[in-house]
């Protein structure tokens, strides 16, 4: 959808609000400065409706205006009057994402901004490996560097077609296994969790993760087998991006899912292997 059409469509839905007039169309310069009007003088995040203000018709945004006793800029009453006229401004105006400054060039309107920027390619990149022990963010290119140099026991493989070694799989409780695996220009991680999903049932859960974007990852796919005493176990998927992780896909079981019986099937003295193949998509 083109930015014209979002604002008309948006424009044509608001409420009327007497002495304020729809802009029909705002060009970009005009609406930048517009977007400026609507920065909040603390956390300078865009305030956006519902708009309070306080008696001297001061703006502050939603998120900051619980931590606050008074207004911070003129220090009167916060007061809940509600401005009308700058939430029908606001809906004309077309806002920067709030990662423009790690490079994202997307203008949105105020209602599909918080959706935009909860996917946005741009956003922090946190740290990929599972458990929630390791709190760093930092952008795709610092992801790597943060690896080798904060988790160094992580293995590495070269090439598209490898053997994944999870050892000691009968160790008690929950218990992740972790390696990288570079091929194609580019780092993929492995991950084996053994979590208690259900009372007493305990189950693997095996997924490969792309070290990049979203798009990037649409490039790729992945096929995970376990094969063993004339037996053979198949998975095959897209990759997920570390921007998605892999809490939700193992939580709605999308991923290679088998229990400890089974896996005992494919063990040899409590290790299990795990074929991983990389292909273009």
């Amino acid at each position: 959808m083109s930015t014209n059409n979002k604002r008309r469509g948006t424009s044509g839905s608001s409420c009327a609000v007497p002495g304020v007039h729809a802009l029909a169309s705002v060009p970009t310069a005009m609406s930048a400065d517009l977007a400026s009007l609507f920065e909040c003088p603390v956390c300078f995040d865009y305030v956006l409706p519902p708009i309070l203000q306080c008696q001297s018709g001061h703006l502050v945004c939603s998120s900051c205006r619980p931590k606050l006793s008074c207004c911070p800029t003129c220090r009167g009453p916060l007061g809940n009057i509600r401005n009308l006229a700058m939430e029908k401004v606001a809906s004309n105006v077309m806002f920067p994402c709030k990662h423009s400054n790690t490079g994202c060039t997307v203008t949105l309107v105020h209602t599909e901004k918080a959706e935009h920027e909860e996917a946005c390619e741009f956003r922090p990149y946190s740290c990929p490996c599972p458990g929630a022990s390791c709190k760093w963010q930092g952008g795709l290119d610092q992801v790597m560097p943060h690896l080798m140099m904060s988790h160094k026991s992580i293995t590495t493989l070269q090439g598209e077609d490898i053997v994944f070694l999870a050892t000691d799989i009968n160790l008690p409780g929950a218990v992740d296994w972790v390696m990288m695996q570079s091929c194609f220009n580019h780092h993929f991680m492995l991950v084996l969790e053994k979590q208690e999903k259900f009372d007493g049932h305990q189950q693997f859960f095996a997924i490969v993760q792309l070290i990049g974007s979203r798009k990037e990852a649409e490039n790729f796919a992945y096929r995970l087998e376990l094969n063993g005493h004339r037996r053979r176990l198949t998975w095959e998927a897209m990759p997920r991006s570390i921007h998605e992780g892999v809490s939700s896909a193992i939580m709605n079981s999308d991923c290679l899912v088998f229990d400890t019986s089974l896996a005992q099937l494919f063990a040899d003295n409590g290790n299990l292997g795990i074929n991983v193949t990389i292909s273009i998509a």
